[in-house]
């Protein structure tokens, strides 16, 4: 008997490496793709917030949401607005990205307050927070790499293609969620070097 339980959980922690591995492999692939496609990447982002927007307003007229909750979950797609201006190049330090992390989190503190007090279905509260809190600022957190791939199109104030690329084009290094994918990719399948 304690055999089969001690292959149970072996079973168990071989399926969570397979679904860390895939989730991982598929967040990989997807940031590769808003790299390549940045423009449709930021049209899709934007029918995302519109599209979060409407559900926002729909619950709080059929479903009676709290105004303070919707108020705020506005606001943050206001915001998001915001942040689209400038897709793909996203500043951490931004007022407008700081901003919206900060709102993530009172989003969250107050969908957990009105869910703790109402009940609602588990696969009610799933929908609200996939569709309302979590799938936009998923989108930019796995599109932050994408601004450093991208060639430049404007010319800003004093700086010229041709200067830029010779003083920051040789020490910016990428980061981001790909440096992430690629050090795991290469800490787990190391590629083979030639010998020369």
């Amino acid at each position: 008997m304690w055999f089969l339980y001690l292959l149970s959980w072996l079973s168990l922690l071989l399926q969570v490496a397979f679904v860390t591995l895939g989730i991982a492999a598929g967040l990989y692939y997807l940031a590769e793709l808003i790299e390549e496609y940045t423009v449709i990447t930021s049209r899709i982002i934007k029918y995302m917030i519109w599209f979060s927007t409407g559900v926002l307003v729909g619950l709080y007229l059929f479903e009676n949401f709290p105004a303070l909750m919707i108020g705020v979950g506005l606001f943050t797609n206001l915001v998001y607005f915001g942040l689209l201006q400038t897709f793909p190049y996203i500043l951490l330090t931004s007022p407008n990205f700081i901003l919206s992390c900060v709102l993530v989190v009172c989003n969250h503190y107050l969908a957990f307050q009105h869910f703790a007090e109402e009940y609602y279905p588990f696969a009610e509260v799933l929908a609200y927070f996939t569709l309302c809190l979590w799938v936009t600022p998923f989108s930019f957190f796995v599109s932050l790499s994408a601004g450093e791939n991208v060639l430049p199109s404007t010319i800003q104030h004093g700086d010229d293609v041709v200067s830029n690329y010779f003083t920051k084009g040789k020490r910016s290094k990428r980061s981001g969620i790909l440096v992430i994918f690629t050090f795991i990719k290469e800490a787990i399948l190391p590629s083979r070097q030639k010998i020369y």
